[in-house]
């Protein structure tokens, strides 16, 4: 009896650490995303420490180095949005699932605006980032060759115009530079997707 009370007291002791653990490793992600999201696009490992309430020590005791906040901090962003973007379309015509694909995009790039800011600025000095930057634009290209007719996805032209009109950059610069609204950069972008949809003629 004596050695299962103790059995189950080290069971609860190692569950509270691991508790402990994983929360702190939450509030080092926190605060990084935190500090992107104020726009400090590179913020240090001391000032993530800070943000979070930690030692600089407990920072690089969960993650040998920044890339690897990054590493976890877009896997979890990635989990959260990837539902929304694979979502099956409710339209049946391409036109239409491509102003569905734009309010879908809006409302991600929205939720990852800060992570994909600093991904465009430092993914130079960064491999992870770099990987990271391609795969998310490897990612969306997919989305739309599925997303429209085959005469469309296998003509350079047309589709890069579309891939462009649709991408983050632009959503970017509407949103940042323009100091657009969501709903006013979602009408630029529709508007910009209808004037190329209508000019090209594909056997639906």
């Amino acid at each position: 009896m004596g050695d299962t009370n103790k059995n189950e007291a080290k069971t609860e002791h190692t569950d509270g650490r691991h508790r402990r653990s994983d929360r702190s490793r939450q509030k080092i992600i926190d605060a990084l995303f935190s500090l992107l999201k104020e726009g400090n696009m590179s913020p240090s490992a001391a000032g993530v420490a800070e943000r979070a309430g930690v030692g600089l020590r407990t920072v690089f005791r969960h993650f040998e180095e920044m890339d690897s906040i990054y590493n976890e901090m877009t896997a979890h962003m990635l989990g959260e949005v990837l539902p929304k973007a694979r979502a099956p379309y409710r339209s049946s015509h391409w036109q239409d699932r491509l102003m569905e694909c734009i309010q879908r995009r809006a409302e991600i790039y929205e939720d990852v605006f800060p992570i994909r800011v600093c991904m465009s600025l430092r993914r130079y000095q960064s491999d992870f980032l770099m990987e990271q930057y391609n795969r998310d634009l490897a990612m969306e290209r997919d989305e739309l060759v599925a997303l429209l007719p085959e005469d469309i996805a296998s003509d350079k032209i047309a589709f890069s115009a579309i891939e462009t009109a649709l991408g983050f950059q632009t959503w970017r610069r509407l949103r940042e530079d323009s100091g657009l609204s969501v709903p006013d950069a979602k009408a630029v972008v529709s508007n910009m997707a209808r004037r190329l949809a209508s000019h090209i003629d594909v056997n639906d």
